[in-house]
């Protein structure tokens, strides 16, 4: 019964992890490198991630500078930021590339809460299936004899109280991300 408990723990911290990645890459208004998580600049035939290529670095609040390590590969990390769709032309200026993030529009930001709302939901109902899953596996195994009714209802309340306690922890994390792209 823990082991079934552990693992629908586990797969909520997952999914709270990955709501957090996400919200690390809107890009609102503020220069954040993780904006260029998912660009793969084209390095000798192997599509290879920015990070890897060059430093990055916040240089003002709505700038990033991109400093490769070697000077042959500006062009290729140019050409990819633009086929990108973070949104963003790159500004090359033969030793390093710089983003300057415009400041959002009223609209933009109301868009972009939307869709923080909507991630969080999304996760908020991958978190009750895992509680469904993890529920019918105690259901199983109360069926196969191998825990008690008892044990069946103590395992449910503790697998509830997971999931409120990681709905409610989505919901904050939600909260935050929205005051943010509401305040800059």
């Amino acid at each position: 019964m823990n082991t079934v408990i552990k693992k629908a723990e586990e797969a909520m911290q997952r999914r709270i992890a990955h709501l957090e990645s996400e919200y690390a890459r809107v890009r609102a208004g503020r220069a954040n490198p993780s904006v260029l998580d998912k660009v793969l600049v084209d390095y000798y035939g192997t599509p290879t991630p920015v990070q890897q290529l060059a430093a990055v670095s916040v240089t003002e609040a709505r700038a990033l500078t991109i400093q490769p390590w070697d000077a042959s590969v500006l062009r290729a990390i140019e050409k990819a930021i633009q086929a990108s769709d973070i949104g963003i032309n790159p500004q090359n200026d033969g030793k390093c590339i710089r983003l300057i993030f415009p400041p959002l529009t009223e609209d933009r930001r109301k868009e972009i809460v939307k869709d923080v709302a909507k991630n969080a939901e999304d996760t908020k109902i991958q978190i009750r299936n895992e509680r469904r899953d993890a529920i019918d596996s105690l259901k199983k195994m109360k069926k196969d004899s191998a825990i008690t009714e008892d044990d069946l209802e103590v395992g449910q309340e503790k697998i509830q109280k997971l999931t409120d306690k990681y709905t409610k922890l989505a919901d904050e994390i939600c909260q935050k991300k929205q005051k943010e792209i509401m305040e800059i």
